[in-house]
This record gives structure tokens, sequence and C-alpha cells, in this order.
């Protein structure tokens, strides 16, 4: 073949790619996957079956694999040729118009992203999970990467005794071998590659059933049984309200939630799996600064808002996160109240505002729009939305939605449509305003904020322009979010009395109150007794800081507090105690090589990072810390790989450290 031809033949067969969604119609995808403790990093499937139809006639198809190996490649039952380009397994063969073809193979991987071996190689808790959305799954399960091809997975995974398998679907049953369990998983509907899932730990689990009949299976780690109720609150009142909220039945058969260790976000929402960060997992204090409730509702919603109708494209996003961000907002509204409601969307326009001040603004229909324009304002948009053309007509549209484009894919047009129809409204100007156009509607926003009494009245407080009207405001019945307000104004002087108020604002004082004048010292100590994490770390630290007289008195009553997930107590804790030489002297060698363990990779990555940003203020990194930092450079969660990356390079700079990075 000539080089012109060639070229002609290259150009033709890539368009047949990416227009393969309107030729091919992949129905269903069944794969028997084997994941072995001996060879970790690899995962191997069996018969792997493909079922498709061919809706025009073409001479190739394909699945995307990343990096993969094949063997015993059959179409309809009989061998067939193959090209294996390191992306895609690719069949050349005459298809004409036809339906029900059977694809099947064996396959080898070794994925460097989207399935994740996490502690395999270091004394913490082993682990497999996966993470499809922009890493794509064709990375460990040959598959169609584009959102716009919906496809019913059925995944039976085969792992060593001893763990926990969870997946898309029902479980079917649980084979079990001499050493390995085979765990089979049912799919009834289908779905974009990227929400397919799997999750391998040691877990228990809680079961609960919704109202209308759902399975809904909390999971956990054994020694993590009292966070199971912090953690998971009102996970049932929140599915049973988004059902009736949303009036279309949740749309699968199960509802599974999974927490994993050093997730790359917050939590992501497979279908009927949500996996998310363990980090999120709490005691019933720290359900009170930090808890999972804003992303267990975020992510059920999803379960209609992107895995039952689905984006056509990255320009179309907000229908997903928009749509998550604000029905999540509506159930915490069940739950916290309506001042709860219109306060989230103050700091949503808040953060919206800062964007724009910084000239970062982008319009909801850009593609590469940021996150904060994706969930925030898409909440937001939707807010002025029903408020536009009214709640029974807004209701009705989403339902409509839902309903006529269940398992398909949409544009932003489909959902303006069937508002328009209910509504009888042109949206003409609506979708320009607020979802074309890049800079905010900021006079509607204020306006619509305003409709709230407690919005009102919390932009009214203002001490540093009207000093004396503060002066009772902290002993009277304006809201807590107001109190706060005035505690963190430089203007207001803390009182004695100002401590008989909630925890928050307790909170806010422990926080803005840093030099602590004696006639209060009292008041503030109480602060460490408050069931707040935030507020009894600004409280030490401070009350270490202003009476260093009785800093041994402050550890002693604080020596048992943990924290969060990234043990913010506890760091601080040691860190103090190893600069006060005269609280537990014989035991300074024990507090500090308890601080460097810290950083070891068996923990997580969120206590990892906390470590090491105290050992940077204590100037205590030596060569076992120095490697734990090398190490976290290569870590997969790149949040935590680029502050190991940052921090390494701050400390080849400090005269101390250089003969211990010169290798480095």
């Amino acid at each position: 073949m000539n080089r012109f031809l060639f070229l002609s033949f290259l150009c033709c067969f890539q368009f047949s790619f990416s227009q393969q969604t309107d030729n091919v119609d992949f129905k269903r995808l069944n794969a028997s996957i084997t994941i072995a403790q001996d060879t970790i990093g690899k995962i191997h499937g069996e018969r792997l079956h493909v079922e498709f139809d061919i809706l025009k006639p073409v001479d190739s198809i394909y699945l995307d694999a990343i990096n993969m190996k094949f063997e015993n490649v059959k179409l309809n039952g009989n061998m067939v040729g193959y090209k294996n380009d390191g992306k895609k397994l690719i069949l050349h063969h005459s298809f004409k118009l036809s339906e029900n073809h059977v694809l099947e193979f064996n396959y080898a991987a070794s994925p460097l992203k989207a399935l994740y071996f996490v502690g395999w190689d270091n004394e913490g808790t082993n682990q497999i999970w996966t993470q499809g959305q922009g890493k794509y799954t064709s990375n460990w399960l040959p598959s169609i990467d584009d959102m716009n091809d919906k496809i019913e997975f059925d995944l039976s995974i085969t792992a060593d005794k001893g763990y926990e398998v969870i997946a898309n679907g029902a479980l079917l049953k649980v084979d079990k071998n001499d050493s390995t369990n085979t765990w089979q998983f049912n799919m009834d509907k289908p779905m974009s590659s990227y929400l397919v899932a799997m999750a391998m730990g040691s877990y228990n689990k809680k079961t609960e059933t919704s109202i209308s009949g759902i399975p809904l299976e909390y999971y956990y780690y054994p020694e993590d049984s009292s966070k199971v109720e912090p953690t998971y609150r009102y996970s049932k009142r929140m599915f049973d309200f988004l059902e009736a909220e949303i009036d279309v039945p949740y749309p699968w058969e199960i509802y599974k939630q999974v927490p994993v260790k050093d997730f790359l976000y917050a939590g992501m929402e497979n279908t009927s799996l949500t996996i998310f960060s363990d980090a999120l997992m709490t005691d019933a204090t720290g359900f009170n600064d930090k808890n999972y409730v804003n992303v267990n509702a975020h992510e059920l919603a999803h379960q209609w808002f992107g895995n039952l109708v689905t984006a056509t494209s990255g320009t179309h996003h907000w229908l997903q996160e928009g749509f998550a961000t604000y029905y999540a907002l509506l159930a915490e509204r069940d739950i916290f109240g309506e001042d709860y409601y219109y306060w989230r969307l103050y700091e949503y326009a808040q953060q919206l505002l800062e964007q724009e001040k910084e000239g970062e603004s982008t319009a909801l229909l850009d593609p590469k729009s940021s996150s904060l324009t994706f969930y925030q304002k898409g909440c937001w948009a939707l807010h002025m939305l029903k408020e536009k053309v009214g709640e029974e007509a807004f209701r009705e549209a989403v339902r409509n939605y839902l309903l006529t484009y269940q398992y398909k894919n949409v544009e932003t047009s489909n959902f303006i449509k069937e508002v328009e129809i209910t509504s009888r409204q042109d949206l003409t100007e609506f979708v320009n305003t607020w979802l074309e156009t890049a800079e905010l509607p900021q006079d509607a926003m204020m306006r619509s904020l305003k409709k709230s009494v407690f919005i009102q009245e919390y932009m009214e407080v203002d001490c540093e322009t009207y000093p004396s009207k503060c002066t009772d405001y902290l002993v009277s019945d304006i809201s807590d979010k107001a109190k706060v307000k005035i505690v963190s104004q430089e203007s207001y002087t803390i009182k004695k009395e100002d401590f008989n108020n909630s925890r928050d604002v307790r909170q806010a004082i422990a926080q803005n109150l840093v030099e602590i004048p004696v006639e209060l010292k009292t008041s503030y100590e109480s602060l460490l007794n408050d069931k707040s994490y935030v507020t009894i770390e600004s409280a030490l630290y401070n009350l270490w800081v202003n009476f260093p007289e009785e800093r041994a008195k402050y550890l002693q009553q604080t020596k048992d507090i943990i924290g969060f997930g990234d043990y913010n107590v506890r760091l601080l804790w040691l860190a103090l105690n190893l600069n006060t030489p005269e609280y537990q002297p014989e035991k300074k060698q024990a507090t500090f090589e308890e601080l460097e363990n810290y950083t070891d990779p068996k923990y997580g990555f969120e206590l990892r990072m906390n470590a090491f940003n105290y050992l940077k203020l204590i100037n205590g990194f030596d060569e076992l810390s120095i490697k734990n930092l090398r190490d976290a450079t290569n870590h997969h969660n790149w949040r935590f790989q680029q502050f190991a990356k940052g921090l390494l390079a701050e400390l080849k700079q400090v005269e101390k450290y250089k003969d211990l990075l010169k290798e480095w």
C-alpha cells in the first residue's frame, strides 16, 4: 500500500472509531475476573462475554482496552483475527446489519490507574478499589470509554478468602472454594462504563431497607463499629426523601456504600455502589464538625442524575453535578431545616463571587468550567429555575425528564424542553443568563437570598459599622451564624457571658480569641470539654501559648483525644509535648517516634500529610521520615503526591537536610 492510500485508510479507520456508537450497540458484558494475592497488581479475566448488535454495516469494531493481553478471541464461537494496539481490541470483520453477536476472550492487565491496590506492600489494610470517572474503566476491564454507549455489566470476581468483595448490582451468590471465593453480581439495567466499580477488603456491614423495599448496605472496617451510626446517620431518611421528592423510583436493585483508604475524591457515585474516602468515617464528636451527610446525599442523588440519565458530553456535565448538588441540598434541608438550606446557598454564592472576582467565572455549558461552576452554580441555576416556574411545574418536569430519558444520554436542551412544556414558559432568557453566560446574575441571587429572614438578619449584623448595636447580640435570640459573624469581627470584644452559647459560637471564640485575657482563662479552659475536635484543637494550642506555666495540665487533660481521621488533635498534642520539657521528660523519644510513625505508608494520606507538616514545624525530619516522604512522591493520590514533591523541594533548601537529601 502506498503512503497516500495508507494515510487515507488510517484517516477513515480513525473516523469509524469516533462513530462507533452509531454503528454498534454493545448490550451486555459478563466478566469473570480473578485477583490473586500472589499476583497483586494484576487482574485476569476468563471468557469475557460481550453481546452486541450491528446497527449499520461496518468493517471493524473495537473495545477500549489499555495495555492488555488477549487470548482465545472468538466471534460467535469461532476464532477470529484481531489487533491489539495497546489502547483497543480491534476486530476486522465484514459486519452487516444484524443482531445478537457474541464476542468472547481471555485477558490480563496490570493497571496503572483506575484499579488501585492499596496496602499490599506495607503493613496497612489490604484493599483493592476502582475509580472509573476521569480514569477510564478500560484500564482494568475491556469496555467502552464513550459514556454514550450504555451496557449491562455483570461481574463475577474471584478473590482470596478473608476478604469482602463489593461490586455493582445484586449479589447472586458466593461460591466457596479451598482458598478462594467467587462473588457473582448481576445488573438488570445498562450503564456507562465509567460507573462500573468494585471494592475488596476487610469489611463488616450494616443493613437497612428503604420504604420502597430497596436493600441499603453500609460497609465499615471491623474496628470502626463505633463510627457506623454517626457516619451513616440519616442515610435511610435521605434515600426515602429523594425517592419521594424526585417522584421516580430508585432505578437499581440495591444501594451500597463502602469506605476505602486513600481515595482520589470525597466520593464516587458508581451505579448502585458509592465508594467514598474512609477519612469521612467519623465518631459522634467528629460528626459535629465534619461528616459524611452532604457527600452521602450528593452521591445518592447521582443514582438518578448521572447514572439513570447521563450527559452526552462535558458540555452538559452540570446536568449531573449541578443536579446532584441541588438535590443533596434538598435532602439536607429536610433534615436540618430551611435556614440551613439558605445558608448553604449563601456560602455557594460567596464562593462563586470570589471566583468571579478572580476573573475565573465560566458558563455552565462550557465543558472546561471549574468544579465550582458545575456544582455550585449548577445548584443555584436549579434553585432559580424552580423559583421562576414554580415548584409544581419544576417537579413534574424533572420527573418527565428522568422517565423520558431513563438509561439514555441527554443534553441540556432535553431538560429545558421538559420544563418549558410543564411551565408553559419560554426559557430562552433563563438559559442565556444562567447557562450560557459566565457572569453571575448577582442582583437576582441577592433578591432570592433575601427571601430568607435568616439571611437578612445575618447580612445586617455588622459590629464594625454599627458597634453600638452589637453590645447584647450574643445574649439575644439571633441565629448562631450571626453570632459567629460577630465573634469573628476584630472590633468585637469577647466577654465572659459569650461563652454561654452554642457549640458553634464557642468554636468561633476558640478560633478568634488567640490572646486570652486572664479574666477569661477559666471560661476559655472549658472549651477543652466541647464535643468538637476543631474547638479542642484551637483551644489547646491557644491555652498552651498563653499560659506556659500550665502547659502540663492542658496536655494531661487532652492526652487521650485523637480527633478526626487525620489525628488533628493527637498530632498537635505530640508536637506540643515535644516542646514542653517539663511534661513527661522520660517519654520524649517515644513521643517523637509516634509522630514520625504516622508518616508511614500504612496510614492514610491525610494523616501522613498532617504528620509531615508537624515534622516540618518542629524541624524534626530524619532519615526515616525523609524516606517516607520520598515514597509519597509516587503515591497514586495526586494531591498527596504534589504535596510531597513540594515539601521535598522545600527541605532541599534547608541546610540541616542537605546531606540527607543529596541522593534525592
